[in-house]
């Protein structure tokens, strides 16, 4: 009966992330680690990053994360369970937009929700980017080399494995040259 419980709530907690999850599964990491972390206490704040780190390597959606979190906690029946309670809500909620979308191709509502999601989907990223920097071990040192990766990847245009590398080498190299 506990398991059932157990993959009942996992269905509550990730169902309605879901919904939340405009502009990506990035948006939602900072609510995922508060729901996980520290409301529930089913993750340390160091397994909730170790998960991030191998959802991020791993090939697929970002939201792999939920999966991981599943099997974690019931075994594959959570894996299951934990990818279609993040995957189907928002799944359905674009078929029935997409439906309303296509029919009223003029509609002055569809400018207007594209341009306001838009801000808000890049405040949720950042939420996330803040709530992971700030259990992130480094401090400071973090916060910097993540400021230099984005301003980087953004001024001078590097690829992602070069910007991977180039920041986890300053990270390092910084981290012994101060600690």
């Amino acid at each position: 009966m506990k398991d059932d419980n157990l993959l009942l709530t996992l269905c509550l907690v990730f169902a309605p992330l879901s919904l939340m999850a405009i502009g990506g599964g990035s948006s939602i990491l900072g609510e995922l680690q508060h729901s996980v972390v520290d409301d529930r206490h089913w993750l340390t704040n160091k397994a909730f990053l170790d998960m991030f780190a191998i959802s991020r390597v791993a090939p697929g959606p970002g939201t792999l994360i939920v999966t991981l979190m599943g099997w974690h906690l019931a075994g594959w029946a959570g894996a299951v369970v934990s990818t279609i309670a993040i995957f189907a809500p928002s799944s359905l909620l674009v078929i029935v937009i997409a439906h309303f979308w296509h029919s009223r191709p003029d509609a002055a509502w569809q400018g207007a929700l594209v341009y306001g999601l838009a801000p808000l989907a890049a405040g949720l990223v950042l939420s996330s980017v803040s709530a992971l920097l700030s259990n992130a071990k480094g401090g400071w040192i973090a916060w910097c080399v993540a400021i230099m990766v984005a301003v980087a990847a953004r001024r001078v245009r590097l690829g992602p494995l070069t910007l991977m590398v180039v920041g986890s080498v300053l990270f390092c190299g910084l981290l012994m040259a101060v600690g």
